[in-house]
Order: C-alpha cells, then structure tokens, then sequence
C-alpha cells in the first residue's frame, strides 16, 4: 500500500452544504437564513455573551476571592532531581532550563528538600527550603541566593 492509494471509506466524508445557488437547490434565495432579521443579514447576528437584553450569566453570577497582580511564580525543583548533575558543578537558572529541569515563564526558583543527593554542587538559586539547604551542605555543597 502507498500514501496515494489512502483514502476514507465510503460515506466517511460529507460535501459542504452549497447555499445561495438558485432555488432549485433547494438553498437558495434565503440560503437557509429565513427571512428578514439581524441573523439573515451578512455580519449579523448578536455579540458572544448576549442574551437579548436579559443580564448576561456571567454578571449574574457571584465573583469569589482575590487575584493578586503581583503575585509571584516560582518553578519548583527537587534535592532528588540534582543528581544528574556532575560532581561540583555550578548550578544557576541557566543550566537548569538547559537540562529542562525548569520550563516556562516564571519569577525565580524554588529547590525543595524532597529526595537525596549524593554529589556537592554549588547552587544559585533563587529560594530553597530548609530541608534541601541541610541535604545540599550534608552532600558538601554550597548554596548561594540570589
């Protein structure tokens, strides 16, 4: 079997509905739009979130709690994670997003202490938990906050 003999069974795909093509095809004068009226007309129709003059659902509905603007996002990694780094190794935000330990946007980084670590690294990094802060040192690594 080749790429061009591929095709879609029989009945798998439907023509596109041709409306506006004279009265004997059966869509044609009104193009299925009926008659008259804001939604016959071309670019007519109401805007999304309409409902005829009714209050819309979403100024009906409650607003609950507080989106702070200036919140901050931190990516998060792990003491385990650091193990496939070589032994004394300098450590920052760019090595860490070249290993794709760290992805997307963010505001800093964050190690947490979970897992174990068994080579010294020299950490820069943005906030560590105290756990990892004691495994790190215990491991005969370094950290250094930035």
């Amino acid at each position: 079997m080749e790429l061009y003999e591929l095709a879609p069974e029989k009945g798998q795909r439907k023509n596109k509905k041709r409306v506006g093509r004279g009265v004997a095809s059966g869509n044609g004068k009104t193009a299925g739009r009926g008659s008259k009226g804001q939604n016959a007309r071309s670019g007519g129709g109401v805007r999304p979130g309409y409902e005829g003059g009714q209050m819309p659902i979403h100024r009906r509905l409650p607003k609950r709690g507080f989106k702070n603007p200036f919140k901050k996002i931190f990516a998060i990694i792990n003491v385990k994670d650091l193990n496939r780094f070589e032994k004394d190794a300098i450590i920052d935000e760019t090595a860490l997003v070249k290993s794709g330990l760290v992805k997307g946007d963010r505001d800093g980084i964050k190690l947490l202490g979970n897992g174990e670590i068994s080579v010294p690294l020299t950490l820069k990094i943005d906030k560590v938990s105290e756990s990892a802060r004691q495994k790190i040192e215990a491991a005969g690594g370094k950290i250094e906050e930035i």
